[in-house]
This record gives C-alpha cells, structure tokens and sequence, in this order.
C-alpha cells in the first residue's frame, strides 16, 4: 500500500489517529474504520475495490474543521 497524508488544520493529534488505526476491521484491512469517534474527533475512511486493487480516502474532523486528509491505494502483488 502506498499513502500520502498532510496535516491541514489545527488540533491535529497523532494520538487519535493511531488510535484510530488500531480499529483496523477484518473485512476492510487497509487503514481505519469507515467511522470513528471519541470527543470533539471525528474520524470518515472510504475505500473503493477490493484487498486486490483498492483505493481510498481518509479525513479527520476536529468538531466541524476537517484538519488531516490521506489519500491510499494497493494492491496484490504477484
């Protein structure tokens, strides 16, 4: 898998979003849930394809501020 993230607003916290990548699902094992939340954090994953060839986009809102964004694709490789 190859991802690039960027920080986009303010209260960002490294602390949630590794928090976050461990809900990892076993039917979706790429980043995060589809939603996750705890506090003024709000956390969206949409991921199109499948474990084969997929990709998708993450965000995280701090309240109503969307304040980190990533981007990732995949694939098998034979």
């Amino acid at each position: 898998m190859n991802y690039v993230g960027r920080v986009i607003g303010e209260n960002f916290s490294g602390d949630f979003l590794k928090e976050v990548l461990m809900q990892v699902p076993a039917e979706l094992p790429f980043r995060g849930p589809e939603i996750y939340t705890k506090g003024d954090y709000h956390y969206h994953c949409k991921v199109d394809g499948e474990f084969v060839w997929f990709q998708g986009y993450e965000e995280i809102f701090y309240m109503d501020e969307k304040i980190y964004e990533c981007y990732f694709h995949g694939g098998a490789i034979r």
